[in-house]
């Protein structure tokens, strides 16, 4: 199975493991097939990235001392926004049904025994990211920004019924922070593939689109900082 067509903005996936060994095999592994990983040893740390950053999936190790799987998805599905949606993959060792019942009724999309087959890993996720996918809401037509308008399927944007040109690099940003409207986009996310990864480009790019955009840019209404994060499009 090949990962090699991987779309321009790399997944984001959280992989919560107490096994420091697991937990790195693991993340190379997901690294290579295509995915940005971010990884923590156990509830706590994980808590803090869920609640500051947008994961496109979560795998949580079930058995883990303190904070265990089942307490960490139940928690998360207790959350308002887009961290409570984020789709989960519990992993365990433990072989009951009745485990596996009890993580699906907390509100996991798959549960896997460990051992597991890597690529068996790789294909249940690429499912749970396919139904995500298809339940999430997709925006029709251009998205009112007060008195401009973005067409992200032609890269165009207008105000006052004008158009106004936008840079390549410009059309580009403006779709990805369309894809997930009034959701923090990670600043190093919206930098991957660009001439500058550390992101100084990102800032150059929506500071200039503030001017072309915002009423005030000094006060934006519309392209907002996420502090901490990065950047949110927040259309009308």
């Amino acid at each position: 199975m090949s990962f090699s067509d991987a779309p321009a903005r790399a997944r984001h996936l959280l992989v919560v493991d107490d096994d420091d060994r697991i937990r790195d095999l693991l993340k190379e592994y997901l690294t290579r097939a295509g995915f940005r990983v971010t990884a923590a040893a156990g509830g706590a740390p994980a808590r803090r990235l869920l609640t500051t950053l947008d994961f496109d999936l979560a795998v949580f190790d079930v058995m883990m001392p303190g904070e265990d799987g089942f307490s960490l998805t139940r928690w998360l599905r207790e959350q308002r926004g887009t961290p409570g949606r984020t789709p989960v993959l519990m992993l365990t060792a433990r072989s009951e049904s009745s485990d596996r019942i009890e993580g699906l009724k907390l509100g996991a999309d798959d549960y896997l025994g460990k051992p597991f087959e890597p690529e068996e890993l790789l294909l249940r996720i690429e499912a749970i990211l396919r139904r995500a996918a298809d339940a999430r809401p997709q925006a029709e037509g251009p998205l009112s920004l007060g008195r401009c308008a973005f067409d992200a399927e032609r890269g165009e944007l207008s105000c006052a019924g004008e158009p106004v040109r936008l840079t390549e690099a410009e059309v580009t940003l403006l779709r990805q922070l369309a894809r997930t409207p009034h959701e923090a986009v990670d600043r190093l996310e919206l930098a991957r593939g660009s001439v500058d990864p550390s992101g100084r480009a990102v800032d150059v790019q929506v500071t200039r689109l503030r001017r072309k955009i915002e009423d005030d840019p000094k006060a934006p209404r519309y392209l907002q900082t996420v502090r901490g994060v990065g950047y949110r499009l927040a259309p009308d």
